[in-house]
């Protein structure tokens, strides 16, 4: 037992760490020889006194009430974890500290022990540490900004010599651009009297068609067939004008000056009639079948809806062999109505499916077919005037589906207007 005392006081007064043993109102009861050095005290003179003299004079009354708390609810831990924690000496000084308490009963009175350590060689270290990684993020800042200077100052190099280059070019671009802007002129002058003959085919193919037919009714018993084919013509030379317009106004489309009509009309009747029409301009034994479902009666701008199938069925017989079969449906539901052009034609790219809805653009095996490119790019402009949507499938050899719905009843986004 004798030879256990000694151990325990030997560890007591040779330990490194501070060993501070205090009662329940925080009185000092026991301090070994390295407290005493850690805080500059004799023994003799932190015997008796209350443990916040160890303490920076800001922190001791909350210290108090902490120290009141643990003994309510006492329990070994370690002190100050996440937190910076500072004993003061003697002299006033003050340096980091890590505390870890212990507490245990002896006679009835409970009491604590305090292990503390001066951490002020470690705190050093840790602010070296910072002061050479704030050091080297500032290097590498430094590192950073030259090397940005560098490359600015290389670009500004680079962009002198191609300022060079293009001054030694001039010369020569002068006289190629003089030559593109004219062929360039020439090219919208033939895409334009192209897009012309696109359009205006049909109608011009009705009044030629009715004309011809007139003279062959010679009698007076034909009467009501020759009066049937003057309204054709009529109605043809109106539509004419009326794409005219249509076409003079495709500047201000993207201005947002045009709006499309509304007007109830009877959709099958509609396409039929232009089917009709259309099957006049069909190639030999080329058959153009329609099928509808649903009701009949839309709103919608008639005008509108007639070009765009105008333009469809053309390219479907443009592009379709001789005897080939062009299907046409339509069904009207959900207050949508959506109508379907098929052909057997030729077909189209994946690679040219993208661009097909542009202006002027042609797929590539259809350079050598009539036409601008402008066709499709009318079609998708006119079905946005109506609020509605297009889709196109196509597969090369096989044939070309194109989808559009439009709204039958006015639309909220302003595209559809009450006024003419």
């Amino acid at each position: 037992m004798q030879f256990a005392v000694e151990h325990i006081t030997s560890l007591f007064e040779n330990a490194t760490e501070g060993f501070i043993v205090s009662d329940r109102t925080g009185t000092i009861f026991l301090v070994n020889p390295s407290a005493c050095r850690m805080f500059g005290y004799n023994q003799v003179d932190l015997m008796g006194q209350k443990i916040e003299i160890l303490i920076p004079a800001q922190y001791r009354k909350r210290h108090v009430k902490l120290r009141d708390d643990f003994y309510e609810d006492p329990k070994n831990r370690v002190m100050g974890h996440g937190r910076d924690l500072h004993g003061v000496r003697k002299n006033g000084d003050t340096f980091p500290v890590e505390v870890s308490l212990s507490t245990y009963l002896h006679s009835g009175e409970r009491y604590v022990i305090a292990f503390v350590i001066d951490i002020t060689g470690r705190k050093e270290i840790e602010n070296n540490v910072l002061r050479q990684q704030e050091e080297l993020e500032r290097v590498t800042n430094e590192m950073r900004k030259l090397n940005t200077e560098l490359e600015a100052k290389v670009e500004e190099r680079t962009v002198i010599l191609k300022e060079a280059l293009q001054r030694l070019e001039q010369s020569q671009q002068e006289l190629s651009e003089a030559l593109d802007k004219e062929r360039e002129l020439n090219e919208i002058k033939s895409r334009f009297v192209s897009m012309a003959s696109h359009e205006f085919r049909t109608p011009l193919s009705t009044v030629l068609s009715s004309a011809s037919l007139i003279n062959k009714y010679t009698n007076s018993v034909d009467q009501p067939k020759r009066e049937r084919h003057i309204e054709k013509i009529k109605a043809s030379v109106k539509q004419l004008n009326d794409l005219l317009e249509d076409f003079l106004s495709l500047g201000k489309l993207d201005e947002g000056k045009v709006v499309a009509g509304l007007n109830e009309f009877n959709l099958p009747e509609l396409i039929q009639d232009t089917v009709d029409e259309m099957q006049g301009l069909a190639k030999e034994k080329q058959q153009i079948r329609y099928d509808h479902g649903g009701e009949g009666m839309i709103e919608s701008d008639k005008k509108l809806v007639r070009n765009v199938l105008i333009n469809l069925l053309s390219n479907a017989v443009k592009f379709s062999p001789e005897g080939a079969c062009i299907h046409v449906k339509s069904s009207v539901a959900n207050e949508m109505a959506t109508i379907v052009v098929k052909d057997e034609g030729i077909g189209i790219s994946a690679d040219d499916q993208e661009h097909l809805f542009s202006s002027f653009f042609r797929g590539r095996n259809a350079l050598n077919i009539q036409g601008t490119g402008l066709g499709l790019h009318i079609v998708k402009r006119y079905i946005d005037l109506l609020g509605g949507n297009v889709e196109l499938h196509s597969e090369l050899g096989k044939g070309t589906t194109i989808r559009f719905t439009i709204p039958i009843k006015p639309v909220e986004n302003g595209k559809i207007n009450t006024s003419h």
